[in-house]
């Protein structure tokens, strides 16, 4: 057991968050802590980081044992680079390689008992370098900052000037490399996308170490965990198994507990009434039996009714009138931003009833499709037609929707004047929103907040084509769920933009997947869509200058085209002849590394401090030399 949690308890004045809470994590274990926002997972890490007191219990590390964090929000002061910043993780391995270099200048001057004291430290320092795999750190950086989305065009950037997701990564990589014995993450996929949470997973479930993690990403924990923690109403319950396995047995004791609370509850009703019953016929006989009756109802340990897990929020989206068959046709869509190129010639149709998902890398220009179907943007080419009776519902991620300037009150009343008063305050409640807190100005909310509101809006608009741009941002699990349940019980069409791979998979009927400026349909939900890609991908998006959309410059587009595969295969041909010459220095390289192990074990070489040297040197280059190529075959083989 590397980290245990005993009995820990937090209370905010009145309000008790966590109460009496136990639970462990074993070495090399992955688990998960969750709950509803505002729950206490980020309190519970703060305390286990020593960063907030508990009111009373105590958290217990495994001696000798180390423990990283990463907040959900950085602030990294300096100027140094990106790489520096996450280099600077190998603290201990550039120190000891300075050291190693060191001491081989000492040992060409050395003699007797100095050199042989010398040769012992170099030997010892040696071995622990190699052990932790110090002739391969700055691979292992490189390789850490392009699985968090960094180009190697970014490495030189200054920390001061990035955006506050940026520093989250930039502090994420950095955690990785230092590689403690447990990290505690804290929404480690907020500001990641699909192809950096992918490798993010892979990189945790191989890790050498104890992970916890809070997360509201069912799909990155179903991958990566194999226990979870939850905190409910300030209590905490640990289950075996991914996150799907818990949900399922989550919803299995919550049925039971509610099945018991109601069998109890309908045995002490009608106890009550044959107490009642009895003490009517007021004779002395009855009325005893009445009062032993009441002596074993007061014995009875009364059960503590269930919490309502729907009852936070409550969506209901209905369109008012039923659309056409025919509800979006879009026909050689094209859009610039300057020199950047986002896509051209984007066809695609939606039908009634659909509910299809946009995904992609980030900046591909997923939420630029939505901000021109819903005329926020212009497109340079192209154009698209709705179908008839379609009435578009928009859920914008930046909230451009809103007033910020109004209150929540405002917001509501002015979009849908019709509404009385009562009206609009039962649906505000429905979305958490009560008492004066419906006088709040927009521009103090949170981002969670301001998504219940837009959300609000939505259900109070009878559309029947909503389009969504991220709607489960600042979402917690509950909400998500609560959503996945209406959409999929919508009878509208829907058109939305996600990262959230489990809530795609739960509503998305089809797949339009944004890549190397095309779309390629997928009619299924995330997990086929993960099946299919690479098959898929190269045969209807393959990596070229797409063609354009206007039929004036067709001609000069075709030739670029036939230019671009041209140079394409110009690229495969090298590509090809880099990856023969990068397996032929492999080879030799591999070659004279086993040579110079064998010469260093013949007792002339052993003895010869300078060749020693000279080889343990050479040595060295070469290892870190094949770290680069076999990173640089890997690459190639793809």
């Amino acid at each position: 057991m590397i980290l245990s949690c005993q009995n820990i308890s937090k209370s905010f004045g009145t309000k008790e968050v966590i109460k009496d809470a136990s639970f462990h994590i074993e070495a090399l274990e992955k688990a998960a802590l969750i709950g509803i926002n505002g729950a206490g997972k980020s309190t519970f890490l703060k305390i286990i980081m020593q960063q907030m007191s508990a009111d009373s219990g105590e958290v217990v590390l495994a001696k000798g044992a180390t423990m990283g964090y990463l907040a959900q929000h950085q602030d990294i002061p300096g100027e140094r680079s990106i790489y520096e910043e996450v280099l600077d993780a190998k603290r201990d391995l550039i120190e000891m390689e300075q050291k190693i270099r060191s001491l081989e200048q000492q040992m060409k001057s050395a003699s007797g008992e100095e050199l042989e004291n010398l040769m012992n430290t170099y030997t010892r320092l040696n071995h622990a370098f190699e052990l932790e795999n110090g002739y391969a750190y700055q691979s292992e950086v490189t390789g850490v900052l392009k699985g968090l989305g960094f180009e190697e065009s970014e490495f030189s950037k200054l920390v001061s000037t990035l955006s506050g997701g940026q520093k989250t990564r930039v502090a994420l990589g950095k955690l990785l490399l230092t590689k403690p014995d447990i990290i505690l993450l804290d929404e480690p996929t907020n500001h990641l996308d699909m192809d950096s949470i992918t490798w993010l997973e892979t990189y945790l479930m191989n890790y050498d170490g104890a992970v916890l993690i809070v997360s509201h990403d069912r799909y990155f924990l179903d991958k990566v965990v194999s226990k979870v923690i939850e905190i409910d109403n300030g209590k905490v319950i640990s289950f075996e198994g991914n996150y799907r396995a818990y949900s399922e047995k989550k919803s299995m004791l919550r049925q039971a507990a509610i099945h018991a609370y109601m069998n109890q509850q309908q045995e002490i009703k009608h106890q009550e009434q044959v107490i009642t019953k009895l003490k009517s016929f007021n004779r002395e006989k009855s009325i005893r039996r009445a009062e032993s009756r009441e002596k074993m109802l007061d014995k009875i340990e009364v059960l503590e009714k269930p919490t309502e897990v729907r009852a936070d929020m409550r969506i209901a989206l209905e369109p008012r009138i039923i659309s056409g068959n025919d509800v979006l046709q879009v026909e050689h869509l094209a859009k610039s931003f300057g020199q950047q190129i986002l896509f051209t010639d984007l066809n695609f149709e939606i039908r009634r009833g659909e509910r299809v998902a946009i995904i992609g890398n980030n900046g591909t220009g997923k939420t630029t499709i939505l901000k021109i179907l819903n005329q926020v943007l212009q497109p340079d080419h192209g154009e698209f037609t709705l179908g008839s009776k379609v009435q578009i519902g928009y859920y914008d991620q930046e909230h451009h929707v809103l007033h910020m300037d109004k209150t929540i009150f405002e917001e509501i009343s002015d979009t849908y004047p019709g509404l009385s008063n009562t009206e609009i305050r039962n649906v505000l409640a429905a979305f958490l929103f009560t008492g004066d807190e419906v006088f709040k100005q927009i521009k103090t909310l949170s981002g969670g907040e301001r998504g219940r509101i837009s959300l609000a809006k939505l259900m109070l608009s009878e559309a029947n084509f909503l389009i969504l741009d991220e709607p489960t941002n600042h979402l917690d699990i509950v909400s998500k769920e609560i959503l996945e349940e209406a959409l999929n019980s919508y009878s509208g069409t829907v058109l939305y933009v996600s990262h959230d791979r489990y809530f795609i998979n739960q509503t998305a009927t089809r797949i339009l997947d944004l890549t190397n400026q095309q779309l390629v349909n997928y009619i299924g939900n995330y997990d086929y869509y993960l099946e299919k890609k690479d098959t898929l991908t190269n045969a209807y998006a393959p990596f070229a200058e797409a063609e354009s959309a206007s039929a004036a410059t067709l001609e000069s587009e075709t030739k670029l085209d036939w230019k671009a595969q041209k140079q394409e295969q110009a690229k495969q041909r090298k590509r090809e002849n880099d990856l023969q010459k990068c397996e032929a220095e492999i080879e030799k390289l591999e070659t004279r590394d086993s040579e110079i192990d064998e010469e260093m074990s013949q007792p002339e070489v052993a003895t010869d401090v300078e060749r020693c040297i000279v080889l343990s040197k050479e040595k060295a280059e070469i290892t870190e030399r094949l770290e680069e190529l076999y990173a640089s075959w890997e690459e190639l083989s793809l």
